[in-house]
């Protein structure tokens, strides 16, 4: 029987500082990955990565809570989008690290941003973008069954979108009550109590006012540190700074305010740090909140407060747009909070964009169950770790995740499969290789060739050391690869390339430029004052024992360009390079004759061949050179296929050879040529009319015929052909429109197609696919493999290999 598994998945995370969790229980990483859910181990030894997507949402994934059902204990993870519903996922008794959808809660009109839980409660709470407030009950009955019902709806007012909600459990003399913290765009937290936890109804109770700007994220722990057992409430805003409030079961007395106006702690800030009591009663007991400290030293927006899940360490953690983490700790002497560490980027990089490579800040900071790790999120939608070293008592940068954050418009294995390369609306190229050591074996990016301005349409390479983009800036820029990137890829994976004279050494972004330039070239007249590109570094920074850090990979993994091709009117919709890496064959969107063309260029000199190939009245979708590379084919939206002949006397001129106007019923979007064999040539076209056709050259005419159709259930994205034959078949894989793939065999004398097996749909992507790539295999040893590896590129932001075997 055929199957299929999961090798890689390369996903960025969601910009939402709620769209994210660390499990204490299983060590888990759940993140929002555009509609999906990724779910990680970042402690898990054998750097595995990105082991699921849970794929379900029709929207951005905006907040994520793992909850455990009192009751029971059973795990569930709670996601909210902005698609308005709150989807809830039960752990998957026969994988622990997995999760299966089994209920949605609906009932918002809004995008869902907000979502509380508490332990020892079945109540939850979610806020939504329609003003609202809602509460839910969730348990497992005896059966094993979810139960869940709404409770109440809360309308906001004054009206205001609630960003942050946080739950915490009262004890009074009387049981236990709820506490709801609410914020969002307003700048005041909003206090809500209910009397009991058996039928909560909440009651607005009192209004924290302090902080001059939207607030962002709010966070409760019990203090450990007080012989009361008291709350602390951490609310974090876009004014740069941090509130704690003490939650006290009893009254409290406030101190006199001190009324010394030369006090130049104190002068002018007395009404921000009033210090009124609310005080409200619940479960048969009174309490109040008082403000606790104010915590400043960032520089900008605020995004997370997270308190240590280590009950005996009383820090808080915040992610900041200013580049830094930091840790906060109150000093045991004074009563102080005062910042204890900060990670990330402390200068920020004049000028600095996400162009140079800039994180742009973070939006996300989470601790480590075990309260001695954290993780980030940066605004390039990559995960960065830092651990706490006790011996030399520092905080350690160690190894993350990386992905793209916007759909993946390209995939492009280097020709003899030693690395992969994808690029992205998310403006940049990167490269994902398999880090090899000992018995393990796992993918990870390796480089991040391309930092670009322009949103990122095609890629193709041009032999190991080279390779091709095309994006929405009219030309295609050509790339090489440093000496550093040859060194570390041979040292980490294995991978040898043959290297014919020098290599540049290292490569960076001017500020105002996009042309990645080799270090020390055409280095421009600088004024003293002013830092005019990213810092080298050092040759061998690098040559490290693990894969590149994140702040590695943003600057100093840059291939230096080497060339733009010019020649096209509108955005480049495709590249192809022929295999003997002489042309490179490329079109642009259009909407007329003179546009949708072919323009050829001789990497030789980098020349355009004229004229441009004209066959097409509208954009042309796919490119793709036979094995030979004697023809070339074209598909476009004017539903029509071209095939080009390349002339006997000059190897770089083509003249068409055929056409049908009318191959599909509905625009074509892939085009690929089957292996080279004995037979006549065979290439496949993939339409939105939902099939894919194999087309046959008649012999002793100028003609392919339609020999066989595939019917699919979905307008068909992309196809790829295995590079060598397999056991007298050509293996075919197909991606539809929905992110379904399906893998056929094609008999090589017949040319019918047999169905082998399609991707289930909990491990496929959940858009578009935009580009499928096999991995080449030596055509000599193909019938003798059982593994065959598929990259899949998708507009759902992933990145993902997959290995199929038993194919036969």
């Amino acid at each position: 029987m055929p199957s299929v598994s999961t090798d890689y998945i390369s996903v960025g995370g969601n910009r939402h500082p709620g769209s994210a969790d660390w499990d204490v229980q299983t060590g888990v990483l759940a993140y929002g990955a555009d509609n999906n859910v990724a779910l990680w181990k970042p402690l898990d030894p054998s750097y595995r990565g990105v082991h699921a997507l849970l794929v379900g949402h029709s929207d951005k994934v905006s907040i994520i809570r793992f909850y455990t059902c009192p009751s029971t204990g059973t795990r569930f993870l709670l996601t909210g989008s902005v698609d308005k519903t709150i989807r809830v996922w039960r752990q998957d008794s026969a994988d622990l690290d997995n999760y299966k959808h089994v209920s949605t809660l609906e009932g918002h009109t809004g995008s869902v941003n907000a979502l509380a839980v508490a332990d020892g409660s079945d109540v939850i709470a979610t806020g939504a973008a329609d003003g609202t407030m809602r509460t839910w009950r969730l348990n497992v009955n005896a059966q094993g069954e979810l139960k869940s019902e709404m409770l109440e709806t809360i309308t906001l007012k004054p009206r205001f979108f609630p960003l942050s909600l946080a739950l915490c459990v009262l004890e009074g003399d009387q049981g236990k009550s709820l506490a709801l913290a609410v914020a969002g765009t307003t700048t005041t937290v909003q206090i809500y109590v209910a009397e009991t936890s058996d039928k909560p109804t909440f009651q607005r109770c009192a209004v924290l006012s302090g902080h001059e700007a939207w607030v962002r994220s709010l966070s409760f722990t019990q203090d450990t540190q007080s012989s009361t057992n008291d709350i602390l409430l951490a609310s974090a805003s876009q004014d740069k700074y941090i509130r704690l409030w003490r939650l006290h079961r009893g009254e409290v007395e406030i101190p006199a305010p001190v009324e010394d106006d030369a006090d130049p702690l104190l002068g002018g800030m007395e009404p921000t740090l009033s210090n009124k009591a609310h005080e409200f009663e619940a479960a048969g007991s009174k309490f109040s909140i008082t403000f606790e400290a104010l915590l400043f030293g960032n520089e900008d927006w605020i995004y997370t407060a997270r308190w240590n899940p280590d009950p005996t360490r009383s820090q808080l953690l915040s992610a900041s747009a200013d580049n830094t983490v930091t840790i906060w700790e109150q000093d045991p002497v004074s009563g102080v909070w005062m910042s204890v560490e900060r990670m990330g980027e402390i200068s920020v990089q004049k000028g600095s964009t996400t162009a140079t490579g800039s994180t742009g800040g973070f939006w996300i900071g989470l601790w480590a169950p075990d309260g001695k790790k954290v993780v980030s999120l940066s605004r390039t939608g990559s995960w960065r770790m830092w651990e706490h070293d006790t011996d030399a008592d520092i905080w350690v940068q160690k190894f993350g995740i990386s992905g793209h954050v916007r759909s993946v418009n390209g995939v492009q294995w280097e020709p003899s499969g030693g690395y992969l390369l994808s690029t992205s609306a998310d403006q940049t190229t990167r490269l994902h290789a398999p880090w090899k050591r000992e018995d393990k074996c796992s993918w990870h990016e390796f480089s991040r060739p391309q930092i670009h301005g322009y949103d990122l349409n095609c890629v193709d390479t041009l032999g190991p050391l080279q390779f091709v983009t095309g994006a929405d800036e009219k030309l295609l820029r050509v790339f090489n690869e440093p000496k550093q990137i040859v060194e570390l890829l041979e040292k980490l994976t294995g991978f040898k390339q043959t290297v014919e004279g020098e290599l540049p050494d290292t490569a960076e972004i001017p500020v105002l430029g996009l042309s990645n330039k080799a270090h020390g070239d055409e280095a421009p007249v600088e004024d003293e004052d002013e830092e005019v590109s990213a810092p080298c570094v050092p040759a061998n920074s690098l040559l490290a024992d693990t894969p590149p850090l994140e702040d590695q990979l943003a600057r100093y993994t840059l291939w230096p360009e080497h060339e733009k091709l010019y020649g096209h009117g509108y955005e480049i919709s495709a590249v192809a390079v022929s295999h003997n890496r002489r042309l490179i064959a490329t079109a642009c969107k259009a909407t007329s004759l003179d546009h949708a063309v072919i323009r050829l260029y001789d990497t030789s000199d980098w020349h355009e061949i004229k004229p441009s190939l004209a066959a097409h009245t509208l954009t042309i979708a796919d490119l793709s050179f036979s094995d030979d590379d004697r023809y070339l084919l074209s598909v476009g939206r004017d539903r029509q296929w071209a095939v080009f002949m390349r002339s006997d006397q000059d190897p770089t001129t083509f003249n068409k050879y055929a056409s049908n106007p009318k191959g599909h019923s509905r625009m074509i979007l892939g085009a690929a040529w089957a292996p080279a064999t004995a037979t006549e040539p065979v290439f496949a076209s993939a339409g939105r009319d939902k099939s894919v056709k194999i087309w046959q050259k008649a012999k002793d005419e100028d003609s392919f015929l339609c020999q066989t159709t595939i019917a699919l259930t979905s307008a068909v994205s992309a196809i790829a052909f295995l590079s060598s034959p397999y056991r007298n078949s050509y293996v075919l894989a197909a991606g539809e429109d929905g992110g379904a793939i399906s893998i056929h065999r094609v008999d090589i004398q017949s040319l019918e197609a047999q169905h082998v097996v399609s991707i289930d749909q909990l491990i496929a992507p959940s858009r578009t696919i935009t580009q499928l790539s096999w991995r080449p295999v030596p055509i000599a040893e193909a019938d003798s493999f059982e593994r065959f590896e598929l990259a899949v590129a998708s507009e759902d932001t992933s990145t993902r290999i997959y290995t199929i075997s038993n194919i036969a």
